[in-house]
């Protein structure tokens, strides 16, 4: 059975304030193919999510140039529980919309300075003119709009905590995926997604359409070679707590959950078992693909 891929490009993304290396830093996985067409894994630990990308971006033109397809998973959410683009009014479809958003407010400096907190507050002002639903934020950041802790709210008629695919990892790892709306605090993933989806929204448009963002722009599907046809890079949305992951004698273990993801993924694919992976793995209502597909995501395995 032939591969749906020939390359595996794992990301362990950062939202840090600062350039940073080692230990909570961003790490770049890659499983490719070497001239005798062995698989071959190599790691990249850029200090910068500007370094990163124009690490990525030789990753995937390498990748283009030998003619191998490539999934790029990103730790971090690519989608918002579901309600999200509507109380913020986005333009076009739910997902592209928030992507067009982040896009547009998000200031990522190459030194990593940037406005992740601010664009928590703004999006907090247009959705509900309270510091909610986004949470979270060092003492000299909090305002109006954003607080340093979780408010108490009535929930009704906002997006949920969690997202449907955050709920369906809950008790893998130590607690599960975290929710979005927290942006600061150990563990938290809101500042990622923040300052990670308009990074990949830039790959993504760069690529054009030899690019597709799961599971929006290829459907909440088990996926075949024959739907990739054209194809360079599909990116996705990764959780490395889903997966076993044992650090080498003196790995980093950021480096560890890369090079694990990458060889989980490799060995689905060369069993003929990861194209099921893009698809629910259990009974789904229309509504639930619908969300998926229209503004959540999914996470690749969960």
């Amino acid at each position: 059975m032939s591969r749906l891929f020939s390359a595996y490009v794992m990301i362990d993304w950062s939202a840090a304030a600062a350039p940073r290396q080692g230990k909570d830093s961003i790490w770049i996985g890659v499983i490719k193919r070497d001239i005798r067409f062995r698989p071959t894994f190599e790691a990249f630990n850029p200090a910068t999510r500007e370094a990163a990308m124009v690490q990525l971006r030789d990753i995937l033109a390498d990748l283009g140039r030998r003619g191998e397809r490539a999934l790029v998973g990103v730790d971090f959410a690519l989608g918002y529980p579901e309600g999200t683009a509507s109380l913020l009014k986005v333009k076009g479809e739910d997902w592209a919309g928030l992507w067009a958003f982040l896009a547009k407010d998000v200031v990522d400096k190459p030194t990593n300075v940037n406005n992740r907190f601010q664009v928590a507050a703004k999006m907090n002002r247009l959705m509900t003119d309270q510091p909610w639903p986004f949470w979270g934020c060092p003492a000299n950041d909090a305002q109006r709009w954003l607080s340093t802790t979780k408010p108490d709210y009535d929930r009704a008629g906002l997006p949920a905590d969690y997202r449907r695919a955050d709920l369906a990892t809950k008790g893998k790892g130590k607690s599960g995926a975290k929710s979005v709306w927290q942006v600061f605090g150990n563990g938290t993933v809101g500042s990622q997604a923040i300052v990670g989806i308009p990074r990949v929204k830039a790959l993504a448009d760069e690529l054009g359409d030899k690019a597709r963002v799961w599971p929006f722009q290829t459907g909440w599907k088990a996926l075949k070679d024959a739907d990739l046809e054209g194809v360079d890079a599909v990116f996705a949305e990764v959780y490395p707590a889903l997966g076993e992951i044992k650090p080498e004698p003196g790995e980093v273990p950021d480096r560890a959950q890369v090079r694990a993801l990458c060889e989980h993924f490799l060995r689905l694919d060369e069993a003929g078992r990861l194209g099921a992976e893009f698809g629910p793995k259990a009974e789904v209502s229309e509504a639930d693909i619908a969300a998926v597909e229209r503004e959540e995501g999914w996470i690749l395995g969960a």
